[in-house]
């Protein structure tokens, strides 16, 4: 999948304490309207480092959204999800990042419905790209829909 190489050196960043903020709300709308959030799902603050972006492009594409039944079966570099930072969304889908460091990172989760025994579940995995430039007064906030 990805070309190059996990570099720890250039995923750093993402280990350094800052004073960024960055909010957000995971959620996908259903083809009849219903707003499905990402409630107690996993979200991650990943550097956008050449590994993750190409990673992230091999994934997702132009797209912000992978349906649940096209994730890969590639396993990562194992040190990728140690210079990642992880969170809780909320049962409303809204999470936090709190003393982020400057840098382009990747926030990403998955939105899924259905039964948990079935086969194929609907929805997906989502991200959006956040830049903080350690300048930011207010926090940074991310819609993650897949949109």
């Amino acid at each position: 999948m990805a070309s190059s190489s996990f570099s720890a050196e250039e995923a750093a960043y993402v280990r350094e304490p800052g004073h960024g903020v960055i909010v957000g709300h995971a959620f996908r709308t259903r083809a009849k309207g219903q707003v499905v959030n990402a409630a107690g799902e996993v979200v991650r603050l990943v550097p956008a480092t050449a590994y993750a972006s190409q990673r992230f492009a091999s994934l997702y594409g132009r797209a912000k959204f992978i349906p649940a039944a096209s994730y890969p079966q590639e396993e990562p570099d194992p040190r990728y999800a140690e210079y990642t930072r992880t969170t809780k969304a909320e049962a409303n889908g809204r999470f936090a990042f709190d003393k982020v460091a400057p840098g382009r990172y990747f926030v990403t989760t998955q939105v899924i419905w259905g039964e948990e025994d079935a086969l194929f579940r609907e929805g997906g995995s989502v991200y959006d790209e956040v830049t903080l430039t350690g300048k930011e007064t207010e926090p940074v906030q991310v819609i993650l829909s897949g949109k």
